[in-house]
């Protein structure tokens, strides 16, 4: 009998977005199908949510799911709300075990995907020497510490590897500095370019807000600010999904615990320390819906609510 994958999505209010997500799914699926079968839900504004996507695993004969978030960082998301989620959905069936991998993190497959974005934007630009350009790595940002320190461990393997005069981690939200303070102090440093790669899988309000903030610093400097296309497809992040689901599968999908706020006294976060395991998603879950966004179509209709309650 085969086992079942359920891809953890988060959700967006992008069409955009959802569409780079589904094509994700389909590679995944192609990839998998002989052996498992792959389904997806999100947790929060799109659907299917995650119950509904296993419901559907459950009555096809799927007793084994693998859950895999699409998640590059381990913030409340991975921590908190996916597992709370997962753990609600496992207790209405005792015959079904749902074993959840780890996000996708800092990984030799990211690294590389990483470097391989920068010379595809470097490759359209005039021929500079690294030491007179400045990169800057963009994380969603979080109010974990531990999953922002990931990016900044990122931050410094390319600057190392790569050479740059200079390089600083910012973020889109939550975490300090944001995008646009951190294009300003670099500005004052005088370099020539600025390249800013986003951590980002796909496009989304955060990844629109970044190109933004690049484009007005481009078109008011003289000095030249350019960003990179976000991760996609590309098989390198297959190849670290291909890891994440062994891992799940040999139990050995090991989180960084050290320094994790909820089970050790981080600075400045004492108060996070032996919270509750609960998700804050449940007022937005799977509240858009493919019949909101075609027009012409009956708004708020009996079937649309009932189909929201269920997460369908």
């Amino acid at each position: 009998m085969k086992e079942g994958i359920l891809l953890c999505g988060h959700g967006s209010r992008r069409e955009a977005a959802i569409t780079s997500f589904k094509k994700l799914v389909a590679i995944l699926q192609d990839r998998y199908e002989k052996e498992y079968e792959v389904d997806y839900g999100f947790l929060e504004f799109n659907h299917p949510t995650y119950e509904a996507a296993v419901e559907r695993m459950y009555l096809n004969g799927i007793r084994k799911v693998y859950a895999l978030p699409v998640i590059l960082f381990a913030g409340s998301h991975a921590k908190n709300d996916i597992p709370y989620e997962l753990n609600t959905i496992q207790s209405y069936h005792e015959d079904l075990t749902i074993t959840m991998g780890k996000h996708i993190g800092v990984n030799s497959f990211l690294l590389d995907l990483a470097v391989k974005r920068i010379e595809e934007t470097e490759a359209t630009l005039t021929p500079m020497d690294r030491k007179e350009t400045c990169l800057v790595v963009v994380g969603r940002g979080t109010t974990d510490p531990d999953a922002n320190s990931d990016v900044c461990k990122l931050t410094s393997m390319l600057w190392e590897g790569m050479g740059y005069g200079f390089a600083t981690t910012a973020y889109s939200g939550t975490a300090y500095p944001k995008v646009d303070e951190s294009l300003q102090m670099i500005e004052k440093l005088g370099f020539k370019r600025t390249i800013v790669i986003p951590f980002f899988f796909f496009t989304g309000v955060l990844l629109e807000r970044i190109y933004g903030h690049v484009t007005t610093m481009n078109t008011n400097s003289d000095q030249e600010f350019i960003y990179t296309a976000p991760f996609g497809t590309d098989e390198l992040l297959m190849k670290a999904f291909d890891e994440r689901l062994e891992e799940a599968k040999t139990g050995t999908a090991y989180m960084n615990c050290q320094l994790c706020k909820y089970r050790k006294q981080v600075v400045g976060f004492e108060q996070d320390y032996g919270a509750e395991q609960v998700g804050h998603h449940l007022n937005v879950k799977g509240i858009l819906f493919e019949e909101d966004e075609k027009p012409g179509e009956v708004k708020n209709s009996l079937g649309t609510k009932i189909k929201k309650v269920l997460g369908i």
